[in-house]
């Protein structure tokens, strides 16, 4: 049996400690639920018959801040609760029994709600600047502008009640299906010393970059076999959920696919349509990387997943938990003491689960909880350089969402997608930029090397997701139903339109999307690229300028409460700008070409 999980000795807790989060006793639950629903349906009861707070700020001020209390006091932890487990245990029928149920118990409760958004939101134009303008509600002025655009879209409370008791059926119970039966695979594998062996699916990744072709082949092998096997399932399920979207909307009056998804990140299409553009127009930039990297690893005509081979013959540094947290520690603190001391935090009491295991989802996500709950992380540490800036990215998330609970009401405590992946992002390239500097050309190339890597994925393979996204929307539009062959080949073609001629794409690539899990979230990817570019720009005036983290720190604090737009022309960004986009485009080749030049300078091409 090959053993390829990390060594679990380390200085600090390892898995979630959970109890600050639930005490999950039939006492508190019973507790818990009946404290809600009594304050959520005392509240709903006040509000319902009254149409005075539509007329004057001074009352709706009131009735807004009764809500806020609700959200900051009596939010229910259980559902949150169950879902942390459920991504740890996703073979555990009784967590998703519970899930169903605590669901279940409290959609209702918050249907009884629906209306007084929706109220608010078909308060007529011509009334609406009085309530923007108004001193009293200047806390709530960026809360009440997205309510009055959404108000476009809403429906009726009856309406909008079904929507959302269909929402489960219809979407997270396909979803969670299909994560759960991937998630219980195990794989058959041989590891670098040819020993075979077999291995949680959610482990196989760093196999897939080997140096040792029979390591990397096999592994491949496994990894599109579990696809297959569950290639049927996918179809139906991404069937449902693309044509669930499809009628809600419909029903919402959504004239593109994506612009829910827009609306949701209080970002305007033009924006995200722009991004698109100039990306696309520099997929050359990604090409031209490849062309070199292909070069390093010797590889004339690479497949899909030999994209990140390692390129150095030498075994590949490793980094256990613990150096990981000591340097993303000394990263974080020289960029500002709190983020060191926010995140050593989180290590000391129990909020990273760390290591990979069976039944535990893949990936890594930040989760960041109510005002007054833990931020709790998700890893799969295996000990790899990725892993290191994964803590980091992660980490950024985290940062920002404690920062956001300290500073910010609960109304404001959500990020848009376009703006969170800047503060992940920021802290990934300075965790990557210490590494830089600390070792030898030598040692230097490969670190380089991942750095692109994350970058041409985190952009440019994005887009061509989101392109991707775009195309199987309208396809399953347009014939009602597409079968999985139809969505496999739409996946490969864009992903060939960023990597070019240099790969020889296997055809099992076309089952690349049934493991790709944000396609079920919709339109979310372009926000990796966008916050990526935008990041670039933030650390090049920190580097310029130390003092300039302060302006990055409130930024980091300030949420939901203005636009992404807004937020970031404080801090010299115009994200309307084709311009802004193309300098941080440039600004990926200009490390390109440094790479190439160390790598010249090493004799290796």
């Amino acid at each position: 049996m090959v053993i390829l999980s990390p060594m679990r000795k380390v200085k600090y807790p390892a898995e979630w400690d959970l109890s600050g989060q639930f005490k999950d006793t039939p006492q508190n639950i019973k507790k818990e639920r009946a404290r809600t629903k009594t304050a959520y349906l005392s509240f709903a009861k006040k509000w319902r018959n009254r149409v005075d707070y539509l007329k004057k700020p001074s009352i709706l001020r009131k009735a807004l801040d009764e809500l806020e209390n609700l959200s900051k006091n009596y939010a229910p932890r259980e559902p949150r609760y169950l879902n942390l487990r459920s991504s740890k245990e996703s073979d555990n029928n009784e967590i998703k029994a519970r899930i169903n149920n605590v669901t279940a118990f409290y959609t209702p409760i918050f249907n009884e709600l629906e209306y007084f958004d929706i109220n608010i939101s078909k308060i007529p134009k011509k009334h609406q600047p009085k309530f923007l303008k108004s001193k009293e509600l200047q806390k709530y002025k960026h809360f009440l502008e997205k309510i009055f655009r959404r108000g476009e879209h809403n429906l009726t409370e009856a309406e909008e009640k079904i929507l959302n008791l269909k929402s489960p059926l219809c979407h997270r119970n396909w979803t969670r299906m299909l994560s759960s039966l991937i998630s219980k695979e195990e794989v058959e594998i041989i590891d670098d010393k040819l020993k075979k062996g077999k291995i949680p699916f959610s482990q196989i990744t760093p196999l897939l970059q080997s140096r040792v072709k029979k390591v990397r082949d096999t592994a491949a092998r496994e990894f599109y076999r579990v696809l297959d096997k569950h290639s049927d399932v996918a179809e139906h399920e991404m069937n449902s959920i693309l044509q669930n979207k499809r009628i809600n909307d419909e029903l919402r009056g959504y004239k593109r696919p994506d612009e829910a998804s827009h609306l949701g990140d209080d970002i305007e299409s033009a924006v995200v349509d722009k991004l698109l553009e100039r990306v696309t127009e520099h997929f050359k930039v990604a090409q031209k990387y490849y062309s070199f990297r292909t070069k390093l690893t010797g590889i004339k005509k690479p497949r899909y997943y030999e994209r990140f081979v390692s390129v150095t013959k030498n075994e590949s540094t490793k980094y256990s938990y613990d150096k990981s947290v000591s340097l993303v520690y000394k990263v974080l603190a020289s960029l500002d003491s709190e983020f060191g001391d926010m995140f050593m935090k989180m290590v000391k009491n129990g909020q990273i689960d760390v290591y990979p295991q069976k039944g535990k989802q893949g990936g890594a996500f930040c989760n960041y909880g109510g005002l007054k709950e833990p931020t709790y992380v998700f890893l799969n540490h295996n000990n790899e350089l990725r892993n290191v800036t994964t803590l980091a990215h992660e980490m950024g998330h985290a940062i920002n969402g404690e920062l956001v609970k300290k500073n910010e009401s609960p109304f404001n405590m959500s990020d848009s997608l376009a703006t969170a992946e800047i503060a992940s992002t920021f802290m990934e390239d300075f965790v990557l930029e210490r590494l830089s500097h600390e070792i030898s050309d030598e040692e230097r190339l490969p670190l380089l090397i991942e750095n692109l890597d994350d970058i041409t994925s985190s952009i440019f393979r994005q887009v061509a997701a989101y392109n991707f996204e775009k195309e199987l929307h309208e396809q399953a539009r347009l014939k009602g139903y597409i079968s999985k062959q139809e969505i496999g080949q739409i996946f490969a073609k864009h992903m060939k339109s960023y990597l070019g001629p240099v790969f020889n794409l296997e055809k099992e690539l076309e089952l690349g999307w049934i493991h790709w899990d944000h396609f079920r979230y919709f339109f979310y990817v372009y926000s990796y690229a966008s916050g990526l570019l935008i990041s670039k720009y933030l650390q090049r005036e920190v580097r310029k300028n130390p003092e300039f983290i302060k302006k990055v720190k409130e930024f980091l604090s300030t949420g939901g409460s203005k636009s992404p737009k807004d937020i970031l022309k404080e801090l010299g960004v115009d994200i309307t700008k084709a311009t802004f986009w193309d300098t941080g485009l440039k600004e990926i080749e200009r490390e390109l070409d440094e790479t190439i030049k160390v790598a010249k300078k090493l004799g290796k091409i």
